[in-house]
């Protein structure tokens, strides 16, 4: 259950999202390259989900006896929290900034 972006000295940098490249439209402007920011998202909904799962998954086999790794239960509840509120976080910086922009004169 080892997370690839959590290494031994700590988080290890984001790296650039490659996407497919589409040819540039005749106008001369640069087409957006990667993937938009719904598709971000909703990626990223649904790793907290996995996440959250995971995690109850391990309460549960502790719970019944199946396993008696404390300490990987409790590692998997503590990634999908902080997972959670991080997403809450970026929720709620939206929420401003859809308010703000609501407010707007134009």
């Amino acid at each position: 259950m080892a997370d690839p972006t959590i290494g031994s000295g700590g988080l290890t940098p984001l790296r650039p999202v490659q996407g497919p490249t589409s040819p540039a439209p005749a106008n001369g402007t640069a087409a957006p390259v990667g993937k938009d920011f719904k598709s971000h998202l909703l990626e990223s909904l649904e790793k907290v989900n996995q996440l959250q799962l995971e995690a109850d998954e391990g309460v549960q086999k502790l719970l019944t006896g199946e396993t008696d790794n404390v300490a990987e239960v409790f590692t998997a509840t503590r990634k999908a929290g902080i997972a959670f509120d991080m997403l809450m976080e970026i929720r709620n910086k939206l929420m401003e900034a859809y308010t703000e922009l609501r407010q707007m004169r134009v």
